[in-house]
């Protein structure tokens, strides 16, 4: 579909949903083929730091003629506090954003050593196969694994029980690690004729309640939208999130952030994305796309959206 051409109001879009690739339960093509069943008519695939699942989901929406939006969701630094930025079509192999995303999931894989060394000072028998066999193949290992393993070590019963009592920040087991700065990512993702959006704001791994003036800054540095409905957020923090949005331009999302079986409460489709605010984004990603010398990804049309 060209950017621009309307939706009807029946169109049901999620923009932010991972796989195996990261941390997700599904493989790329299990993800989408679920969001087919889901009754989504667009969906995003935005694994950690990695394009890794692009290729193969693009081949099961072809598949079930569900549209499929490549990106990713980049862990990032602001001020101290760690962000997670969702990239929509921008190039991986562009030069800044290459450099990033190698040094974020170096520090993913390089900090799982010392949290199953913490773990085992802790008296749990835990090993890197035990870790590895969680990953299934993964582009990089990292604490959602580690939870994995331990849930079939019987150690935790879910992964929130392993963050809450191990893994999250605070914890015994809980090692730091490079994150990218905000600032510089956005504009890398924009020099990758990608576009940007901030994933729950105000929910966890957020900026602290960014005010108006934080969120105007971020969106002439580049910054094309917030991810207002989300699981994280209540009522309110929508209300207040999508009036932010309104007030300032920025492109007012809403998805799921689907991980399987990795995360309850979250199914695909809890959360979408208005039609008409996804338009705004793929217009803002193919004005990127021009300006920038890159190839985007393209997206993958289901016939329920048109063709290109």
């Amino acid at each position: 579909m060209t950017p621009g051409t309307p939706y009807g109001c029946a169109v049901r879009i999620d923009l932010h949903t991972h796989s195996r690739a990261s941390d997700g339960t599904d493989t790329p093509a299990g993800l989408v083929r679920a969001a087919a069943r889901a009754g989504l008519d667009v969906v995003a695939i935005t694994d950690h730091d990695t394009a890794d699942g692009w290729a193969e989901a693009a081949a099961a929406a072809e598949e079930v003629g569900i549209t499929l939006v490549p990106g990713m969701e980049i862990s990032t630094i602001h001020h101290g506090r760690s962000v997670h930025l969702l990239a929509y079509l921008p190039d991986p192999t562009s030069p800044a954003l290459a450099a990033e995303l190698t040094q974020v999931l170096a520090g993913r894989e390089s900090r799982v050593p010392e949290m199953l060394d913490r773990l085992r000072r802790l008296g749990i028998d835990i090993s890197a196969d035990d870790v590895r066999a969680a990953s299934h193949g993964a582009a990089a290992t990292g604490r959602p694994h580690v939870a994995d393993a331990l849930v079939t070590l019987g150690v935790v019963g879910d992964r929130t029980e392993a963050f809450d009592r191990y893994l999250g920040a605070g914890r015994s087991a809980y090692v730091n690690r490079y994150a990218a700065p905000l600032e510089g990512t956005i504009r890398a993702v924009t020099e990758a004729g990608g576009v940007s959006v901030i994933a729950h704001p105000w929910g966890r791994g957020g900026l602290g309640r960014p005010d108006e003036a934080t969120l105007t800054h971020l969106h002439a540095v580049g910054l094309a939208g917030i991810e207002v409905d989300h699981q994280d957020h209540d009522a309110a923090a929508r209300s207040r999130l999508r009036a932010l949005a309104r007030d300032i331009g920025l492109v007012a999302t809403g998805s799921s952030d689907y991980h399987g079986d990795g995360k309850v409460d979250h199914d695909l489709g809890c959360n979408t994305t208005d039609p008409g605010e996804y338009e705004r984004l793929m217009a803002l990603a193919a004005d990127a796309g021009v300006r920038s010398d890159r190839v985007p990804p393209v997206v993958t049309y289901g016939p329920a959206t048109g063709s290109a």
